[in-house]
């Protein structure tokens, strides 16, 4: 059973929101997934790129100007 948590994280700064994402992540169960909303531009970027970086799925669910949410799903 897939499980949806939510982690908003508009203005947050970066690293912090990385920081935050990795430390939600590990406190989901296995196939939980966890919705993220974050600012656009450098916070996007540097989350995404990340998120590439640990191997995880993730689907972008929705944007706009000031902000997307993404949805990762945690395989371990």
């Amino acid at each position: 059973m897939n499980s949806l948590k939510h982690l908003d994280l508009k203005s947050v700064p970066c690293p912090l929101n990385v920081v935050k994402i990795k430390l939600a992540l590990e406190k989901l169960s296995k196939n939980e997934q966890l919705i993220v909303e974050l600012d656009r531009g450098e916070q996007e970027e540097m989350v995404l790129n990340n998120l590439k970086e640990m191997g995880c799925l993730f689907k972008q669910l929705n944007e706009n100007e000031e902000f997307i949410k993404i949805k990762i799903l945690n395989e371990n």
